[in-house]
């Protein structure tokens, strides 16, 4: 793996919360992270409610104490290494590997030196829904990110990778620091199909993984369940998926709430709804044929749904949009 000596650079350069922490012998300033009296990350400490991923350099010098996040997070070793304690476990990050962490996993951090350079990505677990149609069932990265979405049980679970040679990933990494760095209008959207090709790869090379993640009978179905929602969210029905599936109607109804804690329905709405707000966000469709092309014949309901689930209505959102 080659270093990028500019990228390099420009990450060497102390934060302002890194020179506090030198200059003052500040510990971890906890209100920084989060406002619960556990210590438990909140993703809106670092993501407004409309983003999905941000990524940003750890901060060094300094230990970070045992706590959660409530999102999923990927540590990446850019320069150095990074030693932390992750489910009871030591672990020590090389350069080019990385470790792919659950909201529910607890680890501590120890402090990082100058010359370490850690990217954490910190990633909505709302965010994979959106690539769950490129997901196969049966392989480790899949079912993880399975699990972190509907595992009610909240088993902490992280995986490994040793995958400092392989230069398809290293080379994705690359492009989302330079974003990171050098950010432009379209960084975030960028950044978006970048993450989406780095989970392909990640499941490409699954074979590198050093795991602790808890397989599951329910991850096949979890998976075909969401693959044909995605493929078919106008049109996709109960009954016609309990046929692909060859299960009885009652039955999987029951079975698909027991594995994701959300009904068939709820989860259809979901997926329309996401869909109808990418809609208007980047076209000029008029509200009611949007409301048709996924699926709702009553523009009322529509409506009703659409502010329950956004707080505005679709008009509003739009508007805002183009602010």
């Amino acid at each position: 793996m080659e270093v990028n000596h500019k990228l390099l650079d420009q990450l060497l350069i102390l934060t302002e919360e890194e020179k506090e922490i030198i200059e003052e012998r500040k510990k971890v300033t906890k209100e920084l992270y989060t406002s619960k009296a556990h210590f438990i990350i909140e993703s809106e400490k670092f993501l407004n409610k409309d983003k999905m991923i941000m990524v940003r350099k750890h901060t060094r010098f300094v230990d970070f104490p045992l706590h959660k996040h409530d999102y999923i997070e990927i540590n990446y070793v850019f320069n150095g290494e990074l030693r932390q304690r992750v489910g009871g476990k030591e672990i020590t990050l090389k350069k080019g590997e990385l470790l792919l962490l659950n909201q529910h996993i607890e680890h501590e951090i120890k402090a990082s030196n100058r010359e370490d350079i850690v990217i954490n990505f910190i990633i909505r677990p709302a965010f994979f829904e959106f690539i769950f149609s490129y997901l196969s069932s049966g392989n480790i990265v899949s079912d993880f990110l399975v699990s972190s979405l509907y595992n009610h049980t909240q088993n902490g679970q992280f995986l490994y990778f040793k995958v400092a040679e392989v230069e398809s990933l290293q080379g994705i990494i690359a492009k989302i620091l330079d974003e990171m760095m050098n950010p432009s209008t379209l960084s975030e959207s960028i950044i978006k199909l970048y993450m989406g090709l780095f989970i392909i790869e990640l499941i490409k090379n699954s074979e590198k993984v050093e795991k602790n993640v808890e397989a599951s009978l329910q991850h096949f179905l979890v998976v075909e369940i969401l693959t044909y929602i995605e493929a078919q969210y106008k049109t996709a029905t109960l009954t016609e998926l309990a046929n692909k599936l060859n299960q009885p109607h009652y039955a999987l109804s029951k079975t698909i709430k027991k594995a994701t804690g959300h009904t068939f329905k709820e989860l259809l709405q979901e997926r329309r709804l996401a869909k109808a707000k990418e809609l208007l966000e980047g076209t000029n469709l008029p509200a009611s044929l949007i409301a048709e092309e996924i699926g709702y014949d009553n523009i009322s309901y529509f409506y009703q749904i659409f502010k329950g689930k956004y707080g505005q209505t679709p008009k509003e959102l739009r508007d805002q949009s183009k602010r």
